[in-house]
């Protein structure tokens, strides 16, 4: 998503969570983006495409000898919810604090 569609999507929520263009299903609130900011459909090709070349880090912070830190995880996008669930299955443990994403070069 382009860093301006995704400010408008960041507002709307924001601003109007009571808006019909927000809705909630399976206990989130969702907002449904049909076209880009060019009012283009999507391409899913290029959006699988996109998603391929994107990573996070993803910062979690835990307890190390008394302090507090942060570990910075390089998390490929097709390893994001293996990465998330490990926290459920007590493989990894912390809190995540944030989820950072890099973008690819060229955009979806």
């Amino acid at each position: 998503m382009s860093d301006e569609l995704n400010k408008k999507v960041i507002d709307l929520f924001s601003k109007h969570k009571t808006s019909d263009k927000v809705k909630f299903y399976a206990g989130f609130n969702y907002v449904r983006i049909d076209k880009d900011h060019y009012g283009n459909k999507f391409n899913p090709e290029h959006l699988l495409e996109y998603a391929k070349n994107c990573h996070y880090i993803v910062r979690v912070m835990r307890e190390n000898k008394g302090e507090t830190v942060l570990y910075n995880y390089d998390v490929p996008n097709s390893e994001l919810f293996k990465f998330i669930k490990s926290f459920e299955e007590n493989t990894l443990d912390g809190t995540i604090i944030e989820i950072d994403k890099y973008f690819p070069d060229n955009p979806a």
